[in-house]
């Protein structure tokens, strides 16, 4: 089937661009040096490309893909990297076949932990402006961790506010700001893992031992200014044109069918004037048809993948399967 005979919107992948984003992460960060986060890309058959590529443990956001990569047989080392206090959830985690470790900041998080089961736990530190404890209560949390049972693995910490920074020096200087926070806090917590970072930073965090990218395998908009990225564009929203105006034309993937918490779409054949519901509105270089296919470049990987069932993969244009996007949800 060739691309353009795909019942539109459609979420697809180019196969070449993938495998080689996953082959260049593994040789920048071979082994355990990189967690692979799968909140991006919400599919068990990438983990397990990630998995053959070196990567053994994974981060993820949800208890559905904690479960999901369990019953995949993924579960060698899964990181909840979100705190919760669902009693259910921490009990189906905690009863897998997965070793899992849970991110706690609070004693709220580690009694809900501890009273489902839940054998270890990084103390999550707020390094920036997402979850996490200050550092001064790092210590007293973790002992009251391992007072109730948990052992507790280390210390987290997300510098996502330096993620996106397109200015490598002064990404740099945030980074280090933000570690400077985390190792103070492991060195009052003890354990193992020094575990955070993300694919803006992979690069300049030379504080954490294992890094939680995973943007890199298929890319977001947002680091195509940031020139010692590495990895390319890979994922793609396939659309059709319905309608036509005088100066603008209609495609028929809107709000419904991408993220868009970080912007517009791209098209390489012209303009994005704005997206609804379920079109987008384009500016095209060079005059349409109603019928005529548009590729839409998504802003934001984590949520568009989120909206679809299915991933297309494609070579050349021709898409040679699809994989179930099953790791959705919570």
């Amino acid at each position: 089937m060739h691309i353009d005979e795909l019942p539109t919107p459609a979420l697809w992948a180019d196969l070449d661009i993938l495998e080689t984003n996953i082959a260049t992460m593994a040789q920048r960060l071979p082994g355990n040096r990189l967690r692979p986060h799968v909140k991006a890309h919400k599919t068990t058959a990438i983990a397990r490309l990630q998995y053959e590529a070196g990567h053994m443990g994974f981060t993820c956001a949800t208890a559905r893909e904690v479960l999901g990569l369990a019953n995949a047989g993924l579960g060698h080392d899964l990181l909840l990297a979100n705190e919760t206090v669902d009693a259910d959830r921490l009990t189906s985690m905690a009863r897998s076949e997965a070793r899992v470790t849970i991110a706690v900041d609070s004693e709220a998080t580690i009694d809900a932990a501890a009273a489902a089961g839940i054998a270890e736990c990084v103390i999550d530190i707020r390094v920036g402006f997402r979850c996490g404890c200050e550092v001064g209560e790092a210590g007293y949390l973790a002992d009251r961790a391992r007072k109730a049972g948990l052992e507790v693995r280390g210390v987290m910490g997300y510098e996502g506010h330096a993620m996106g920074v397109v200015d490598l020096d002064r990404r740099r200087e945030l980074v280090e700001a933000a570690m400077e926070r985390l190792l103070q806090a492991h060195e009052l917590v003890g354990g193992d893992l020094v575990t955070g970072g993300g694919t803006g930073t992979h690069a300049v965090n030379t504080w954490v031992n294992e890094i939680q990218a995973g943007s890199y395998v298929l890319m977001d908009t947002a680091y195509t200014e940031q020139v010692d990225q590495p990895f390319e564009q890979g994922l793609f929203l396939q659309s059709t044109v319905v309608s036509i105006a005088e100066k603008f034309a209609v495609c028929d993937a809107g709000l419904k069918a991408q993220g868009m918490d970080h912007g517009n779409p791209s098209w390489r054949e012209g303009e994005i004037l704005f997206c609804s519901d379920e079109h987008t509105n384009l500016i095209p270089e060079k005059p349409l048809l109603v019928g005529d296919r548009v590729c839409l470049i998504p802003a934001h990987i984590d949520p568009t993948m989120a909206k679809h069932q299915l991933l297309h993969l494609v070579r050349n244009e021709e898409v040679v399967g699809h994989w179930e996007i099953d790791l959705r949800h919570w």
